[in-house]
């Protein structure tokens, strides 16, 4: 038994659906089936039982998901007590994208540092939602800053409503508000296959029934903005890339209907240091839905 399978098990009993766990986890869904029925064998016990397209957790599984969830809370509590080797009352790390850098530099961290000028706040620049995900679970950040929805193990308070907007080269025939409908045969730079992300926009496709033309594949912004500069297609990103976007000359318009985003910071399931309360409520008390 170790603590991965014991996020598994939680993740399961929460999402009540093998599916739905694995994608919150970020795994493949036949791993995590693997994975729990390992368990099983090595208790000897049965904790979830198929019920139509989900799972019900068995009377021993509401057990050990209590027993579960009680040992990763004294995990994280004792990780905090650690500190890892650094001063957990001066230091605050928060992990984040380049594209939702700006709300947090603009507004959050000044005031943040004016009430705590003691405090270091360290940026932890991610690739994407997994790697926030990532940087918090390892403990490399106290916080991060991402779109909901994240994983089960970790807490998400929203804090504002991002706009997607199409980030395109200049030149193009193009209204400055572009019906969804004018996607389909649009070259557009997308997240790698497979990734949340991607998943994301793929269900807005079809959602709205568009059939964009692959340009380009990659998980990092800065490459993202660079095939936009090199002419090979546009990009659907956060408004919050228009500083950056714009630098490059390239051209910002919104999508008809818009398409929003929750923003979101989360942490992972402990008690925090009174530095992260308090940025915590800084963010909450100046939030706008």
């Amino acid at each position: 038994m170790n603590l991965q399978q014991l996020r598994y098990v939680v993740a399961t009993a929460e999402h009540r659906t093998m599916t739905d766990a694995a994608r919150s986890l970020y795994i493949a869904q036949p791993a995590l089936s693997r994975a729990i029925r390992d368990l099983e064998r090595e208790l000897g016990m049965t904790l979830f039982a198929r019920s139509g397209r989900g799972v019900v957790v068995t009377a021993q599984g509401r057990r050990v998901v209590k027993l579960a969830k009680e040992a990763l809370d004294a995990v994280h509590e004792i990780e905090s007590l650690a500190g890892h080797g650094r001063s957990a009352d001066t230091d605050l790390r928060i992990a984040l994208t380049p594209s939702l850098e700006p709300a947090l530099a603009t507004r959050l961290l000044p005031a943040y540092a004016e009430r705590n000028p003691a405090v270091r706040v360290h940026i932890v620049r991610c690739d994407g939602r997994d790697g926030v995900v990532s940087a918090v679970r390892d403990q490399r950040a106290d916080l991060g800053l991402t779109d909901l929805p994240v994983p089960a193990d970790l807490i998400g308070h929203p804090l504002e409503r991002q706009e997607i907007v199409l980030v395109s080269p200049p030149g193009l025939d193009l209204p400055d508000t572009v019906p969804m409908a004018r996607l389909t045969g649009m070259r557009l730079v997308l997240p790698k296959r497979g990734s949340a992300r991607r998943r994301e926009f793929d269900a807005m496709f079809a959602k709205y029934g568009v059939r964009p033309v692959t340009a380009a594949e990659t998980d990092e912004r800065g490459s993202s903005l660079a095939h936009v500069r090199a002419g090979l297609g546009s990009l659907l990103g956060y408004r919050g890339l228009t500083e950056q976007a714009l630098r490059a000359g390239l051209v910002i318009r919104s999508l008809d209907p818009p398409v929003r985003r929750v923003i979101a910071i989360v942490h992972a399931r402990r008690r925090l240091p009174l530095i992260v309360q308090d940025f915590l409520a800084l963010a909450e008390g100046g939030s706008a839905a």
